[in-house]
């Protein structure tokens, strides 16, 4: 419905328990075989037990040895082509076994220049909007924004008379030797001389530089997939993530090392290239988002208080169900009940707009009815002051102004229809539509006078997301933003 059918104050809410840190044994974040095609490619490995991550404190074995290494941190790599079983354990105790598969590692495996190069870019920060990405570039040396345009980024790179990609010596590229600091860089050293990144870097010069296939030829990416997506965990406990990409050509790739990954608090979590995230000191949820190409998905670690508590309520609506649950998993103790005079200030404020008169108040506090909070609630959802009062909010957001005298009474009508849809408990997308599919004279049909006080389609166009659905398309007249759903 359009506005509020009950209201619960958070403060007068729930108990919550304590958190059992029971053990078990470490599983994999997967199941089933793993196969890995061509020499470069690796596979992220993620153990778990009930709230701790062990992947970087397992001992791995894999049998018959030489077909595939597994590092410190649990990142699978082929040594050969070959079929081998991988095992995991920690404190004595063992994982279930996996088979792992490598075909065609003898063979040339092309770099992909939008799968591969562009989100190298992306990771290292060279085509964020202080730096290469930004208008003009940065030291005559220009990248589309986060990557957006990579048939751009192709062009771009061909620029420099054959000093920023040499072919004939991938090594001595100005863009392999300024970016792993090599030469002076205003950027710094953003790649490690030998590492992963570094060295597809080379391959991609060697093999294609400036003759880049286009980006018609790679497959796109539909979606991404982090696991675990979820986890409930200790303080100053770590998790390792995985994330998988799948692309349009019904492939799957590890994307683990490839992605990047931004802390939405740092003060609660942190996360480096690896895809390690690494929680501090303090209770709540932490998220970290993921990105690769124009795809994004997100990571929560809840790191629960753990206070003790006897009972919780039952819900009596839908929001208590999600706000309850919430608690549970926080074990985060909640305020004491308010009083009745606190409650009849807050809730005549919140839904009236007004404070409470002397006899409002007077009447409340004698009523020893245990209903009285949720009575007095509906009295104010069908008084007219909640309709005077969310009338005004709802003409503000929609932009219900006179420019002049002659708007005067186009504009009292609209604001009165506003206020009328309020009263009659209009639900939500009857409200929206008929503003949306108004049609006439505002004389007959008030919400016309959102066409008029919105003009032009584009503005229209960026009023209904914004407003009703909640999401900005602003960004996209200009530049794909890397937080928004929509593109340009």
């Amino acid at each position: 419905i359009l506005m509020f059918s009950s209201i619960r104050l958070l403060s007068c809410m729930l108990l919550t328990f304590g958190v059992s840190y029971a053990e078990g044994l470490p599983q994999w974040s997967e199941d089933g075989p793993i196969t890995l095609v061509g020499p470069h490619v690796g596979h992220q490995l993620v153990l778990t037990d009930t709230h701790r991550d062990l992947t970087r404190t397992a001992t791995y074995q894999s049998l018959p040895e030489g077909i595939v290494e597994i590092d410190s941190t649990g990142y699978l790599r082929p040594l050969k082509n070959g079929t081998a079983t991988i095992s995991a354990t920690v404190e004595g105790n063992s994982s279930q076994k996996r088979q792992v598969t490598v075909t065609g590692h003898d063979s040339v495996v092309p770099v992909g220049f939008v799968n591969e190069i562009v989100p190298l870019f992306t990771r290292h920060g060279c085509n964020g909007g202080s730096c290469h990405g930004k208008v003009g570039g940065q030291n005559s040396f220009r990248l589309s924004l986060m990557g957006f345009e990579p048939e751009k980024d192709r062009d771009y790179l061909r620029e420099g008379l054959g000093r920023r990609i040499f072919r004939a010596a991938p090594s001595h590229s100005l863009l392999v030797l300024k970016g792993s600091g090599q030469l002076p860089h205003e950027g710094g050293s953003r790649l490690t001389p030998g590492g992963d990144d570094y060295q597809t870097l080379l391959r991609w010069i060697g093999q294609l530089g400036s003759r880049t296939q286009p980006a018609s030829e790679e497959p796109g990416v539909e979606r991404i997939v982090v696991m675990p997506s979820e986890r409930i965990t200790l303080a100053e406990a770590s998790q390792q993530l995985r994330v998988t990409a799948h692309m349009s050509d019904g492939s799957s790739r590890d994307i683990t090392r490839a992605a990047l990954y931004e802390s939405n608090d740092e003060s609660m979590a942190e996360v480096d290239l690896l895809g390690l995230v690494t929680l501090k000191n303090k209770s709540g949820t932490a998220s970290v988002m993921v990105r690769f190409r124009e795809e994004m998905t997100v990571f929560r670690a809840t790191v629960p208080l753990g206070v003790p508590v006897e009972k919780i309520p039952a819900p009596s609506n839908l929001i208590d169900t999600h706000v309850f649950a919430k608690l549970r998993t926080l074990g985060l103790p909640p305020s004491e009940p308010c009083d009745d005079g606190t409650f009849l200030r807050r809730v005549t404020v919140d839904i009236a707009g007004r404070l409470p008169s002397l006899e409002e108040s007077q009447d409340f506090l004698a009523n020893d009815s245990p209903a009285k909070r949720s009575q007095l609630i509906d009295k104010l959802l069908e008084g007219s002051s909640h309709a005077d009062f969310f009338a005004g909010k709802w003409a503000s957001i929609l932009r219900n102004q006179r420019r002049n005298d002659r708007h005067r009474p186009e504009t009292y009508a609209f604001h009165e229809w506003i206020r009328q849809s309020i009263q009659a408990n209009k639900p939500y997308d009857q409200f929206v539509s008929e503003i949306l599919t108004a049609t006439g004279t505002i004389r007959d049909n008030p919400p016309v006078a959102w066409y008029r006080n919105v003009g032009g389609d584009k503005e229209r166009m960026q009023d209904m997301g914004q407003v009703f659905l909640g999401i900005r398309l602003q960004c996209a007249q200009c530049h794909h933003h890397p937080y928004e759903s929509w593109s340009q």
